[in-house]
């Protein structure tokens, strides 16, 4: 049932509500569970394609697909959201997780498995950007940390679920596994979706002409033009990005370190990220979302920096962690921005643009990273490009924050 803000406690420029509180801690907890579709299937990949008799590149269809999924989940779920509210959209979403990891079990073919990750993947996105849309109507004072707490599921997703998934495989085989992880996401999401059956009755969108929230009034930027030049800078980060966080275990083979010592450097720069993302949340509430975005996109390319000029074991461990801990908190304020400059009825669907375009990144940026790497034989021309994407990202944001000093002083004079 929908009821007035004031009801349920919601912000009004003070202290959050408790229920605030609670429906963050909730929001963070189905993140991290339903998180399960961006992260098995990196675990499971050499048993599936062992098991199926399939090469290492048609093993990775199903993680591709799962990917195309999230990405288009989080707009089509997020618009769901806009209209109908959080809970039926996630009560169809964990649906979709659960059985088709459930079905997945008896794929007898890899295109049989690939289309079960597609679903998986797309029920799985709507406990990342919908949810994070969501949890921004319940915070003023404290939005950006809100935001960021709850985006920090997906980082937590990493860092349980491949053991937990590794440790079921073990012991079951992976089609069992496939299983034992649909039944717990069921089991355990649809009592904390109960959680946030509250609905906050958004205020009526304002006429352009009296000044309301928008990209138009904000930067003098029309809503579209704000949503493409958001979206390019997603991509754009997220391209960069990924060069670490994809090929690390790669790059640290290749230099004779072996995948164990890369691997640890991925858990350091996940855990990293982890403090990153809340750390901008403190951060964006003092200095706002542009700002804190301009500082991680500076500070990634200085850590991008590093990568080119020392390549020993410390340095790289060393490296690894600055990288998480300055790149974590970048992609939050995506979110953080769109509750900034557009209405609060549209945040469902433009934070689920915005977030899809940073998860084609990722996408586009591990392959393009791997492309550079076959052409030239050294990591060295892949970590420049993941540069020169950062700075198309740092552009933006300099451009956005340039038009938003330009209005209030227009609007000072």
């Amino acid at each position: 049932m929908t009821m007035p803000a004031q009801t349920l406690g919601a912000p009004s420029g003070r202290a959050e509500s408790a229920y605030a509180w609670v429906r963050l801690l909730a929001s963070m907890l189905l993140g991290t569970l339903g998180g399960v579709g961006m992260w098995s299937f990196v675990v499971e990949l050499p048993v599936v394609a062992a098991d199926l008799g399939l090469a290492r590149g048609e093993a990775s269809l199903p993680y591709t697909t799962a990917m195309l999924g999230f990405a288009a989940g989080a707009v089509v779920i997020g618009r769901l959201v806009d209209r109908f509210g959080i809970i039926g959209p996630l009560v169809v979403s964990t649906l979709l997780l659960a059985g088709a990891y459930i079905a997945s079990a008896w794929a007898a073919s890899v295109w049989q498995l690939a289309l079960a990750h597609a679903v998986i993947g797309f029920g799985s996105s709507g406990t990342f950007a919908p949810l994070i849309a969501d949890i921004s109507h319940w915070f003023t004072r404290r939005r950006g940390l809100a935001v960021s707490i709850c985006a920090t599921g997906s980082y937590l997703a990493g860092t349980v679920w491949p053991s937990v998934v590794t440790q079921f495989m073990t012991g079951q085989g992976w089609r069992q596994t496939q299983i034992v992880i649909g039944l717990l996401c069921l089991i355990s999401m649809l009592p904390l979706i109960t959680l946030l059956k509250p609905r906050i009755a958004l205020p009526e969108p304002m006429p352009a002409a009296a000044g309301g929230t928008g990209g138009r009034g904000a930067l003098g930027l029309s809503p579209s033009a704000l949503q493409v030049l958001l979206m390019v800078a997603g991509l754009a980060c997220c391209v960069a990005m990924s060069m670490p966080q994809v090929h690390l275990v790669a790059y640290c083979g290749d230099l004779g370190y072996g995948v164990t010592r890369g691997a640890e450097m991925l858990t350091i720069m996940l855990g990293f990220g982890v403090a990153s993302r809340i750390g901008s949340g403190f951060i964006a509430d003092r200095i706002g979302g542009l700002s804190t975005m301009l500082l991680g996109s500076a500070l990634q390319a200085s850590a991008l920096l590093l990568y080119l000029w020392f390549d020993g074991l410390t340095s790289l461990y060393v490296i690894s962690a600055l990288f998480g801990l300055v790149q974590g908190g970048i992609i939050p304020m995506y979110a953080v921005l769109v509750r900034d400059f557009f209405p609060p009825h549209e945040a469902g669907t433009r934070v689920g643009l915005a977030l899809m375009a940073t998860i084609v990144g990722m996408a586009f940026g591990g392959w393009l990273s791997g492309a550079i790497f076959d052409l030239t034989g050294s990591y060295a021309r892949a970590f420049s490009n993941g540069i020169a994407w950062n700075l198309l990202n740092l552009s933006i944001v300099v451009f956005l924050m340039l038009r938003q000093a330009g209005r209030r002083q227009i609007a000072t004079a």
